[in-house]
């Protein structure tokens, strides 16, 4: 990997708490971090623990591969977001979304005809 997709880092995680709508004494405190440190992941390119690493991808319900993956890209983030909460769904909510997902796509077959 290159140096400079590892430094993307902090920018891809202040991209993450802006969209997210959280300032950075928001995020700090619900990590149980200083705000001081936050910034210095964001723009003083320093590296988190894995276990902060981890949090920050949870909370700011980012993909661990547009971290590990910051070339790619990510018009897929829709996508993306769809999966990440259909794993938070229980087997009821996954059922109804399966269905729901196939009318949605028998019905735009009935559109192309």
């Amino acid at each position: 990997m290159e140096l400079n997709n590892i430094d993307k880092l902090g920018s891809i995680l202040k991209a993450a708490r802006n969209a997210k709508g959280h300032t950075r004494e928001q995020l700090a405190e619900i990590l149980n971090i200083s705000p001081r440190y936050l910034m210095s992941i964001e723009n003083e390119n320093k590296k988190p623990s894995y276990n902060l690493l981890f949090r920050l991808v949870r909370e700011l319900g980012i993909s661990a591969d547009t971290i590990f993956y910051p070339e790619r890209d990510s018009n897929n983030s829709k996508q993306e977001n769809l999966i990440r909460l259909i794993s938070l769904c229980d087997s009821y909510a996954i059922d109804v979304a399966t269905a729901t997902i196939k009318a949605l796509l028998e019905g735009n077959d009935r559109k192309r005809i």
